[in-house]
């Protein structure tokens, strides 16, 4: 099997369930427990915590809020932060964020979204446009988690600011961290990652949030985490996440790499008569969006599958909707018919090149096998 699907997870990493396996079976204890075993765990989540947050922030202005993922971190970022006037996104947004805003909306909201550009990045001078002195929250995906496209936000955020300075900041980094170089500005109020994008386990997420920021809770119970996420924290996620930051932030440069030309091989193996790339070239390399010209995207994943090759049709937190066409596809101004054959490659630092060799066999052999059909 070749699998092509990593942004929407990747394989867990034996050496971290190894390591953390003691946490299910041994150190199983409560970690608010007064008893010295569980204040054990304290300190073991304490340092934790310390060694993912300082992957891409300083530990004396940033803290971190474990969560049960990704999208647990969004809700958290939009509820607790877009709570008066209006918030400020983009049509390109995860669906933890779209949906979470448009509950905002459905309570009584203003939400303003800002327009994309062609290959998926937002239109900055457009959201711009849309702050005004009302504005409470604006929330912009770091990393497009369908096209790859890459926003500035740490720009962005800085604009933001200048606009109105009591505007708070949220950005969903699932799709960056642990795979593109970068560091927390002090104009980065919230954001969001997950572990099992880079090789934890799902299940476990965090949200990073400036220190001098004061929130409510979203989950209410015992005040864990520095009381903004009560529920008993789920140490051995916790800690298989951590070693998958720290794994991951030594080999940054060299799996960014790796991976640029995985997908740069990919790009010129495909058969450009059979495929349009969307992803522009300044993309992460982790995320290849093409379309397949004039065959359904899930056509081709289908048959990929029966060929030995995982791949995806976009966002796979998306597929229960039951949408034929990607609203961030369509929101790059793609006509339906392309948008009808969008196919997501999402790359590992653990594929090969071999594997991308095969895959872009199988697929161009796929499709032209379905032109032929279909002439």
């Amino acid at each position: 099997m070749i699998y092509l699907d990593n942004a929407a997870t990747e394989k867990p990493d034996k050496k971290y369930i190894n390591a953390a396996e003691k946490y299910l079976l041994e150190e199983y204890f409560n970690p608010s427990a007064l008893y010295k075993s569980g204040y054990k765990l304290h300190l073991e989540l304490k340092e934790a915590r310390r060694n993912i947050l300082t992957r891409i922030a300083n530990e004396n202005n940033f803290s971190l809020v474990f969560t049960s993922g990704g999208t647990e971190a969004d809700n958290q970022a939009i509820f607790c932060g877009g709570r008066r006037g209006n918030v400020v996104t983009t049509y390109g947004e995860h669906s933890a964020v779209f949906s979470a805003v448009n509950e905002l909306k459905q309570r009584g909201l203003e939400v303003r979204f800002a327009n994309l550009n062609s290959d998926g990045s937002m239109d900055i001078e457009n959201l711009l446009s849309l702050v005004d002195e009302k504005t409470s929250l604006v929330s912009v995906i770091h990393v497009n988690n369908e096209t790859g496209a890459v926003n500035d936000i740490f720009s962005i955020a800085e604009k933001v600011k200048e606009k109105n300075k009591y505007t708070l900041f949220h950005s969903d980094g699932v799709q960056a961290f642990g795979k593109i170089s970068f560091r927390l500005t002090d104009n980065i109020d919230l954001y969001s990652i997950n572990a099992h994008k880079i090789g934890g386990v799902k299940g476990c997420g965090a949200l990073l949030k400036k220190k001098n920021l004061q929130i409510k809770p979203y989950v209410y119970g015992g005040g864990q985490e520095q009381g903004l996420r009560s529920g008993t924290e789920n140490v051995f996620a916790i800690k298989c996440f951590e070693g998958a930051a720290v794994d991951r932030y030594l080999r940054l440069d060299e799996s960014f790499k790796k991976v640029t030309v995985l997908n740069n091989t990919m790009r010129r193996l495909l058969d450009g008569g059979l495929f349009t790339v969307l992803s522009s070239e300044n993309a992460s390399p982790y995320i290849l969006c093409v379309a397949v010209k004039g065959v359904r995207g899930e056509t081709v994943l289908h048959e990929a599958d029966d060929n030995g090759l995982i791949i995806g049709t976009g966002s796979a937190c998306s597929s229960n909707l039951k949408k034929r066409y990607s609203r961030v596809i369509l929101a790059c101004g793609v006509d339906d018919v392309t948008a009808d054959g969008v196919l997501r490659l999402s790359f590992s630092p653990n594929n090969t090149f071999d594997e991308v060799e095969t895959a872009a066999d199988i697929l161009n052999k796929i499709v032209s096998n379905r032109k032929r059909i279909m002439a």
